[in-house]
């Protein structure tokens, strides 16, 4: 499998659409009420949060230079 970089803000934006995902299949089963205001603001949030991550991200590693791990041998 090919090795990639850790990048938080992709985690946080699919953690965001994870939770509102499984809160509108939930209300939709009947197994918990949603608050509509909760699950409608979460998604604004989330990906707000995401950029965010995103942005410290990209000036605090701008100085360093972009470094890949070394290949793996082949078996």
């Amino acid at each position: 499998m090919k090795r990639h970089r850790f990048e938080p803000a992709r985690l946080i934006a699919g953690l965001t659409a994870l939770a509102i995902g499984s809160g509108y299949g939930l209300d939709a089963l009947g197994l918990w009420q949603a608050p509509g205001l909760w699950l409608f603001l979460a998604l604004p949030a989330g990906l707000l949060l995401s950029g965010i991550t995103a942005a410290v991200r990209a000036t605090t590693r701008r100085g360093s230079p972009h470094t890949d791990p070394p290949p793996l041998p082949h078996t």
